[in-house]
């Protein structure tokens, strides 16, 4: 009986186990449609939004191709290659330069059905070779059709034999901080990657990128490969080409305003490079210094140091020492954004700038003319006024009075003096203080005397062929 009893122990036992090994069988997934969601009530503004990524990316990503080049780069040959002092012991090295191939990686995105595609001149410079991959698969050879350094924009073309997806082209001017921006591209050879942000500032510049900068900052994850690839809006359209990112730092990316790009890669496809305005002056930043030396309330504008010969500005009748405040109805804050607005303009564009002069606003209208001939143009002084704080100052010599150039020329600089720290050199010719003429010692003298009831001065000062303005605090 005590054997019969230890068997169905052992039967009773053997079913129970087999039965709970059934049931964790059973319950390894917990899949949809058999055990209710963990959250039941997703309020419905999140799922629109997750509804609007979904079809944007559907939408827009055809239109978003990936890039490949192959380039040839000059190797440099180490030390004992090239040292005559090695020759005497390995066997003597050919003298023509090596090479090797370098392939990399970058984004674009196709603008028309003719195949043209927008990318970064960075993506495809020295290129020997470009080809594109399409969202199909497909793969095509491409060439340059033109680009731009100093704007980091370049214009590539396939020859597809199929209907070609369109990115829509927005207004990047409309632009707030704090609105949604999705980018799309080829991070790391990772084919169309979407990261979503929002747009974390405008007007970025002084980032030392490239010459001409007006980035939109992003936190939508801009890693490398996504170069030239598009910057969206929540409508799918392109407001911006990803270009650079912060390499120290995390969610801060740049990319170009699509307005900025649209009139380079109109001139592009039709001549393969850029043609920009000139206005012929030499600017520098407007500090709380040199405000208040002019006696400006606010930091703003773009002070002009010097006048081209010959140049628009000249014909406008533009000085050294003028304010640009206002450019073409937008307002300058800055030397660097002046440099902008003239680049943007059409050549030939008659322009209404704002400048302040002798302690008012004055309009003067600008015909704009094609910086290509910029480079023959020489920088001529104009005649208009600028220091003592430390300085020695002396007449011009004769070999130097002679010349268009009036003066007085610094003979020595304190090393401790204010002078000296605002960068003020011996050598240099002071030729206006505080917008007043200073000729000759006479006329130095009379200018300091009256620049000490301000407390402040602004030297016009002349190095070179360059002029500057330095402003000091008389202490």
């Amino acid at each position: 009986m005590r054997y019969n009893c230890s068997i169905l122990l052992t039967i009773l036992l053997s079913l129970t186990l087999s039965s709970c090994g059934g049931d964790k069988e059973k319950n390894i997934f917990y899949e949809t449609g058999k055990v209710d969601s963990p959250v039941k009530d997703v309020p419905k503004d999140i799922l629109a939004t997750q509804q609007a990524f979904t079809n944007l990316v559907k939408v827009v990503t055809p239109a978003v191709v990936n890039i490949s080049t192959v380039s040839k780069k000059k190797v440099v040959q180490p030390f004992f290659e090239i040292s005559p002092f090695f020759g005497d012991f390995f066997q003597e090295m050919p003298a023509t330069p090596r090479y090797r191939k370098e392939s990399s990686l970058g984004s674009g995105f196709i603008i028309n059905k003719d195949g043209y595609i927008i990318t970064n001149d960075h993506v495809v410079r020295d290129a020997e070779s470009i080809q594109v991959k399409l969202s199909n698969e497909t793969i095509y050879d491409a060439k340059v059709v033109g680009s731009d350094p100093k704007s980091d924009i370049a214009v590539i073309k396939i020859n597809a034999k199929e209907p070609l997806p369109v990115a829509v082209l927005g207004d990047s001017d409309k632009l707030q901080v704090g609105q949604w921006a999705i980018a799309i591209g080829n991070p790391f050879g990772l084919d169309r990657t979407v990261t979503v942000g929002v747009v974390s500032a405008t007007g970025r510049s002084n980032m030392g990128i490239e010459t001409y900068e007006n980035f939109i900052q992003t936190d939508a994850s801009i890693n490398p490969g996504n170069s030239g690839g598009p910057l969206l809006n929540v409508n799918g359209e392109v407001i911006g080409i990803n270009t650079a990112i912060v390499a120290a730092g995390q969610g801060i990316g740049f990319a170009i305003p699509v307005n900025m790009a649209k009139q380079i890669v109109e001139q592009l496809i039709k001549k393969g490079s850029v043609t920009r305005a000139w206005l012929g002056v030499a600017i520098q930043p407007v500090t709380e210094d040199i405000a208040a030396s002019f006696g400006l309330k606010k930091a703003k504008g773009a002070l002009i140091s010097d006048v081209m010969a010959g140049s628009p500005a000249e014909k406008a009748g533009l000085k050294q020492g003028d304010i640009l405040v206002t450019f073409d109805g937008k307002e300058i804050k800055d030397a660097r954004q002046l440099q902008l607005a003239v680049a943007e303009a059409p050549v030939g564009k008659q322009v209404v700038a704002e400048i302040y002069r002798d302690g008012r606003l004055q309009k003067i209208t600008l015909q704009l003319a094609s910086g290509e001939s910029a480079a023959a143009k020489q920088p001529r002084p104009a005649k208009t006024a600028a220091s003592w704080l430390g300085l020695d100052v002396d007449e011009l010599p004769r070999s130097k009075a002679h010349s268009r150039i009036s003066g007085v020329i610094v003979t020595a600089v304190d090393p401790e003096s204010s002078a000296a720290e605002s960068g003020i050199q011996r050598g240099d010719i002071i030729i206006s203080v505080n917008q007043r003429k200073t000729g000759n010692l006479d006329e130095y003298a009379a200018a300091m005397k009256d620049a000490e009831k301000r407390g402040s001065v602004a030297l016009l000062v002349r190095r070179g062929n360059a002029s500057i303005y330095f402003a000091l605090k008389l202490r």
